[in-house]
């Protein structure tokens, strides 16, 4: 077991990180564009990720940084098996333009941003890390004056390797390297901010991923008993995959919540920023739900807030949030643009269907699945209910999860294009984020491309079964013909 206060190592002479071209990966060589995404850096570990891209992609974030003032960063890591050598090389990367880097070690992504705003001395910060995607994968997440970089910055960063711009990276002093770890301090703020009604009995899946060690020492000084299932640091993965959106991953915790009889089951992403809950019967809370449930208690206290939700959200959030006085408001899918809207329409609470949650109410506005956790346990604790209990008054529906489909990354924008070209002139669509056609009051489809994997994403709910079947076909038939149209095109 790695420990959680393990520190990046000393960085070794720097060395002059080659220049990149763009195109096909070869020999390690060569940028593959698709790697840089709307909200990240993500890609294959030796494939598309290696230590002398890692070290360009700190070259030019430094440059980035510097061009805006900026002198120094954090850098964190999760604990896959490329991840800390990936840091390491990017922080050479950084300290090569003049960049001041504080190594954080081993931690969950929302430590590496609780550390910029923590810590007045961190203009930026730097995740390595490859989220919820499978343990061959590896990436960067970005932030820059409390903004994460999305697709133009990012783009940015690519353009700059490419370029050659990173070649003239030197500087008459190199930057500086210290380390330091985040975890006293963020276990003090939580701790501080979080006060429960009475102890809780909970079951925490950490997927073997970065918060393994630091959730059940949080959550037990929270004043929960704490049974942890995963908990040990494996870059593998070898229990289950790291993404609690996906009902597979989450039978585990649901057979232990059951025979243990837990208050909750709580399950962390690779690099915890996604939540994954389970009620005390065993069923999953739907991420859009347990929005809904962080609504109605923030609402109380913040009468006509904004909330924001995601495009795959159901409308009965939305609808409920009007219902109690809020403002509800849609939202692009992704990290760094619902962070951007959040603080743009200076709304207190905003989530997405995959598990991600931002609080700026009494917190700083970023995803955070360890904090959103705990705001959960403060709201349960308080009321002496269960989630189910406390959402039982929603219509009825039937909705589908997240429903993932593999597509070629070079093909799934061209399909939600032919998609939105067939549907857009029947329905009435929202093409903010892929397609989303409405039908009524509770009834709606949607289809759109992930930014962060290969995969196309469906959802659906309506007031029937049938209904529901009815429009699964309406969006897959068009989904069918897009695609063949694409592979004769391709002939």
């Amino acid at each position: 077991m790695v420990p959680f206060n393990q520190k990046t190592p000393k960085s070794t002479p720097s060395r002059q990180c080659d220049s990149l071209k763009p195109g096909s990966p070869k020999k390690g060589r060569a940028v593959p564009p698709a790697i840089f995404r709307e909200y990240d850096i993500r890609g294959v570990v030796d494939k598309e990720i290696t230590e002398e891209l890692a070290c360009q992609i700190g070259i030019a974030f430094g440059l980035f940084l510097r061009k805006r003032g900026l002198k120094s960063t954090a850098i964190g890591h999760d604990c896959r098996l490329s991840s800390s050598a990936l840091a390491t090389a990017c922080t050479d990367g950084l300290r090569q333009t003049g960049i001041h880097v504080t190594a954080l070690g081993l931690v969950p992504t929302p430590l590496v941003y609780f550390a910029m705003h923590q810590n007045p001395a961190l203009s930026a910060c730097i995740s390595v890390t490859g989220s919820h995607n499978p343990a061959e994968y590896n990436g960067f997440k970005l932030a820059a004056a409390e903004q994460t970089l999305s697709a133009v910055e990012i783009q940015q960063l690519y353009t700059s390797i490419v370029s050659g711009e990173t070649k003239s990276s030197a500087v008459k002093a190199k930057g500086s390297l210290q380390h330091w770890d985040p975890q006293p301090a963020y276990i003090e703020k939580v701790s501080s901010d979080i006060k429960l009604a009475h102890p809780m009995k909970i079951i925490i899946d950490a997927g073997n991923g970065a918060a393994s060690e630091l959730a059940p020492q949080l959550f037990g000084i929270l004043g929960c008993e704490v049974s942890p299932l995963f908990c040990e640091f494996d870059g593998r993965f070898p229990n289950h995959f790291p993404d609690p959106t996906l009902t597979e991953n989450l039978a585990a915790l649901q057979t232990t919540l059951i025979r243990q009889k837990a208050g909750i089951g709580l399950a962390f992403d690779g690099d915890a920023d996604r939540l994954g809950v389970v009620d005390p019967s065993g069923k999953i809370v739907p991420g859009d739900l347990l929005l809904c449930l962080f609504a109605r208690d923030l609402l109380q206290k913040h009468p006509g807030a904004k909330i924001l939700g995601d495009v795959k959200c159901s409308n009965l959030l939305f609808s409920d949030v009007a219902k109690r006085g809020g403002k509800a408001l849609m939202w692009k899918t992704g990290h760094s643009l619902i962070k951007a809207k959040l603080k743009a329409e200076g709304a207190l609470l905003a989530g997405e269907m995959s598990g991600h949650f931002f609080f700026s109410d009494r917190y700083f506005g970023y995803d955070d699945a360890l904090y959103a956790g705990a705001r959960l346990v403060e709201i349960l604790s308080r009321l002496d209910a269960s989630p189910a209990e406390l959402l039982a008054d929603l219509p009825r529906t039937f909705a589908t999860p997240e429903i993932r489909i593999d597509c070629k990354d070079e093909e799934k924008f061209l399909l939600i294009s032919a998609v939105r070209e067939r549907l857009s002139k029947k329905y009435q669509a929202d093409l903010m984020d892929g397609i989303r056609l409405s039908f009524g009051e509770t009834d709606w489809a949607l289809i759109r491309a992930s930014n962060t994997q290969p995969v196309i994403v469906m959802r659906f709910e309506a007031e029937t079964e049938e209904r529901l079947t009815a429009l699964r076909a309406i969006v897959e038939e068009a989904a069918a013909e897009a695609l063949r149209e694409i592979g004769n095109a391709n002939r």
